[in-house]
């Protein structure tokens, strides 16, 4: 309580921060249409939710379930799935503001957390993600608290610490196998180690020894993943994300350089400029006067960077969200010392110095929440989130057109597709219709191809039988099919625009 009384005025300013982040994150939460992986986890949540028999479900695609565990609950306070997957990750990031705020709070001073926390709250890299129902905001506040817990431990090397931190680990790794970084990153923190203390030999020897406290509960956790019959398979899919090192011998810097362009035109635009520039004297700073602080959180964030560069096939913006935070932080630092700079006006400073860094941030901000189709996003985001197949405009709609069609009647809906944005953007809305006992009243779901099946012309002949597609916009309708209504997406500069469009199938006798 004494503590809370002398730090009444940054309690404050740090709530303020945080109403300014859910303010940037919960209006209009659903606008964005939903992405591929968006409707996957969801359905899966949806799944695992109505089967307790298949609460491991992500194993047979190789992802990790606590996402989709954690979701669960919030079904049964929010009617909208979106919306509830959503509000997940909003809450996530949330604690990821915390996190950096202790971090910056205590292993700096109150200043540096407070202006990382502003920068959590307004940066559009981080804005954008926690407002989508994706893995990687929950990932990235472990990463986070795991950073914060293993600098804790090298001050105070406590067994309370370190099972924390094997928790903290562990549920990275049940996040997402991109959790592994946590682990490997660890020895960064090392860094920060008091050389020239009394019994440091003592204290090493209890930091290791704790280390293996941590890595030890973080791998039992991670084991819990055996209980699931799909544990075999998880690393199924590897070589469809990673390069492995034989393929990549020979041209050590493919894809390395490539990835190196994407992050060079995705880093002004979703961290802006100011923010980037900021960063850059933050940590060449750090390098130069050699803060031991510094060092260690630059070491744990590049480490995954460089590696996710050197070996991904597939390289996007979400990949290396968990990288982000910690970065912003050591911009916080950097403009922390350059206003020290003016000891006279260091707070003035300040207060100048978080305001330039915030205006071009919150003016994307503000088209994300009002207009996310014409936000100025790199190429990379628009395609795979507004432009094409992944994209599900429309499927709400869509489906409270089934929901009042199915009041008459059971009907069929076919979908072009069987994983991804069709069918479970759809199915996430007709969930409840799946487990109807009233055989005159349901939505029977049916994946497919682009073509219309035979099981579906057939269907055609005895329930009103509908079908939903992805389409280029001018795409010639069959004889077959009737169109009744089409969602068109954001134009692509070079593609033609598509479009998510319902069909009527007409039956053929």
């Amino acid at each position: 309580m004494r503590w809370i009384g002398k730090n009444k005025l940054l309690l404050l300013i740090l709530f303020l921060i945080s109403a300014l982040y859910f303010a940037l994150r919960l209006p209009n939460l659903t606008l964005q249409p939903i992405f591929a992986d968006e409707a996957i986890y969801i359905r899966w949540a949806q799944i695992m939710k109505s089967e307790p028999t298949l609460r491991f479900l992500p194993l047979s695609d190789g992802k990790t379930p606590l996402f989709m565990w954690a979701m669960i609950p919030f079904f049964k306070i929010f009617e909208d799935p979106l919306f509830a997957g959503r509000f997940l990750s909003v809450l996530s990031g949330f604690f990821t503001l915390l996190g950096i705020s202790f971090i910056g709070w205590r292993f700096f001073n109150a200043r540096v957390g407070l202006l990382g926390a502003l920068l959590i709250a307004v940066t559009p890299y981080i804005v954008f993600f926690d407002r989508m129902a994706l893995v990687d905001s929950m990932l990235t506040v472990f990463t986070v608290w795991s950073l914060a817990l293993g600098l804790l431990l090298i001050q105070s090397p406590r067994w309370d610490l370190a099972m924390l931190l094997g928790y903290l680990m562990g549920g990275g790794l049940l996040t997402k196998p991109s959790g592994v970084f946590n682990l490997i990153s660890l020895p960064a923190t090392i860094l920060t180690f008091n050389w020239l203390g009394v019994n440091k030999e003592g204290k090493l020897v209890r930091i290791f020894f704790t280390w293996g406290v941590a890595v030890i509960i973080t791998l039992i956790i991670y084991n819990i993943l055996r209980l699931g019959p799909g544990f075999t398979t998880m690393n199924s899919r590897n070589q469809d994300y990673i390069f492995l090192p034989q393929e990549i011998k020979d041209r050590i810097w493919d894809p390395f350089i490539p990835h190196f362009r994407d992050i060079s035109e995705w880093w002004p635009k979703l961290l802006t400029l100011p923010i980037l520039m900021m960063g850059a004297i933050g940590v060449s700073w750090g390098i130069v006067s050699r803060n031991k602080h510094v060092l260690s959180i630059l070491v744990w964030t590049l480490v995954p960077l460089i590696v996710q560069m050197m070996f991904l096939r597939t390289f996007t913006t979400r990949y290396i969200l968990f990288s982000i935070p910690p970065l912003l932080l050591l911009t916080a630092w950097g403009v922390d010392q350059l206003c020290q700079r003016f000891k006279k006006y260091n707070l003035r400073f300040m207060i100048l110095g978080a305001g330039i860094l915030a205006v071009l941030p919150l003016i994307l901000d503000y088209q994300l929440l009002t207009n996310p189709f014409e936000a100025d996003l790199p190429r990379e985001s628009k395609r795979g989130y507004f432009e094409e197949w992944t994209a599900g405009y429309g499927l709400d709609e869509v489906a409270k057109f089934l929901i009042i069609e199915a009041k008459k009647e059971s009907i069929v809906v076919g979908t072009e597709g069987s994983f991804g944005t069709l069918p479970d953007g759809l199915e996430i809305y007709l969930d409840k219709y799946h487990h109807l006992t009233d055989n005159n009243h349901k939505i029977s779901v049916v994946g497919g191809k682009a073509t219309i099946s035979a099981q579906l012309k057939q269907a055609a002949l005895d329930h009103p039988t509908y079908y939903v597609a992805n389409r280029a916009k001018n795409f010639p309708v069959p004889s077959e099919l009737r169109l009744l209504k089409e969602y068109p997406k954001v134009i692509g500069p070079t593609l033609p625009q598509e479009a998510i469009m319902l069909f009527k199938v007409i039956p053929s006798r």
